[in-house]
């Protein structure tokens, strides 16, 4: 295919762009759309209240995406980036359905598997496909725009849910706003977006970067970069899944109701969300590795001082610091990848990447549910806040400074 034509560069590819980053804010908000509620539909509607038993949901959502993710960089090589994310939408349309008529937790469950699917191949899709249209330069930048639309709406229809929950219950009314976004994200897909398969090639003409002999054994294990950065993602999805699923279960049990447990629990993917679009510029200008260290201790600090109050406002900043920390890294984590890597490798280095980062969901979940249930509540916070903080010294120590971006 002739790539005399094609350009790198964030500013010569603003419309594709631009669409991929309006595609993501839908993708986010199928995970917001559960974000505030969840934990109390579990309760209220099928009477579960062991910890282990309504963070089952994250597990099977962790692991389903961990895994889609993985294969996403291979499927996207082989059937072209945008036939994925199609996939990922049409698997996406039955979710809110089998939320709103689901006849018992299991089916709740196995509509988590179908959320972990879809959000694998639609976001790590529109993940690879910006850093495809950027190039060098602005990687970071564009990884920042990409996951500030996606956070950012997680947290705001995060706290739309708890809203319509609140004034109306936690079934049906606050599924509605998951059908209206997985069908605009579908036929966006359809219609607007175009495969930027021709952009690695025209990059990979001109790199110079050593190829990878095992790309999964360098991503997870051998490579003092890679892996670094790998262990620190699987921890900072494992935390999120603790806050995930723990948080508004402390929550209600301060008596907080929907609207203030919505707004607690929204703040933290939002700051997120509008942080990155700062985060993931700065990636491209100052060192990679004293970001990671930060935002990672930054977590684990935060997360510490969860149990110590009850007053809204002390834990609306709690949720707020949480959130600058991981804006800190998740841009981050992705250009860091990607500037050490062959672009033709790069999809399947961060699906690896990816594979990792998105099980820390459901180990978070499972140790901070069983830590819960055996211990309380308030033991599971601090255990993922010490393992946070242990993520962020072997950034410091194992990983070694890289190279800032050209240009």
């Amino acid at each position: 295919m002739n790539t005399e034509n094609i350009k790198l560069g964030l500013r010569e590819n603003w419309k594709q762009f631009t669409l991929l980053v309006i595609v993501n804010a839908f993708v986010g908000g199928m995970i917001g759309m559960e974000r505030s509620i969840i934990p109390q539909f579990a309760e209220l509607e099928f009477g579960i209240a062991s910890k282990t038993a309504i963070l089952s949901f994250i597990t099977a959502f962790g692991i389903t995406k961990a895994i889609a993710n993985y294969y996403t960089g291979r499927l996207a090589n082989t059937y072209g980036r945008k036939n994925l994310l199609i996939a990922g939408w049409i698997i996406a349309v039955p979710i809110p359905f089998m939320l709103m008529y689901a006849p018992s937790w299991n089916f709740v469950i196995f509509a988590n598997v179908l959320l972990g699917v879809s959000q694998g191949f639609t976001w790590s899709s529109t993940v690879v496909m910006k850093i495809d249209l950027v190039g060098e330069k602005d990687r970071g930048f564009a990884m920042g725009l990409n996951e500030f639309a996606g956070y950012f709406s997680v947290g705001l229809v995060a706290f739309l849910t708890g809203i319509i929950a609140n004034r109306y219950g936690v079934t049906p009314y606050p599924f509605y706003l998951g059908i209206v976004l997985s069908f605009l994200g579908l036929f966006t897909t359809v219609f607007w977006v175009k495969d930027t398969r021709i952009f690695v090639n025209k990059e990979s003409a001109s790199d110079t970067s050593v190829q990878l002999d095992n790309v999964f054994l360098q991503t997870t294990f051998k490579d003092k970069t890679l892996s670094s950065v790998t262990q620190a993602g699987l921890v900072n999805n494992l935390n999120d899944g603790m806050i995930w699923g723990l948080l508004p279960i402390l929550l209600f049990a301060m008596n907080f109701d929907n609207a203030n447990i919505g707004i607690i629990t929204a703040i933290y993917p939002s700051v997120w969300g509008i942080g990155q679009l700062f985060t993931g510029k700065m990636s491209d200008h100052y060192s990679r590795k004293s970001m990671l260290f930060w935002g990672m201790l930054l977590q684990g600090l935060a997360i510490l001082f969860i149990p110590f109050s009850s007053d809204f406002y002390v834990l609306a900043s709690i949720s707020a610091i949480l959130g600058l920390g991981t804006a800190l890294v998740y841009p981050t984590f992705l250009s860091t990848i990607a500037h050490a890597t062959s672009p033709l490798q790069r999809a399947e280095s961060i699906g690896t990447f990816r594979l990792w980062r998105d099980l820390g969901y459901a180990f978070g979940a499972v140790i901070s549910g069983i830590t819960a249930d055996a211990f309380g509540v308030e033991y599971a916070i601090y255990l993922i806040g010490g393992l946070t903080i242990i993520s962020s010294m072997i950034i410091k120590f194992r990983m070694p400074e890289q190279e800032k971006a050209a240009g």
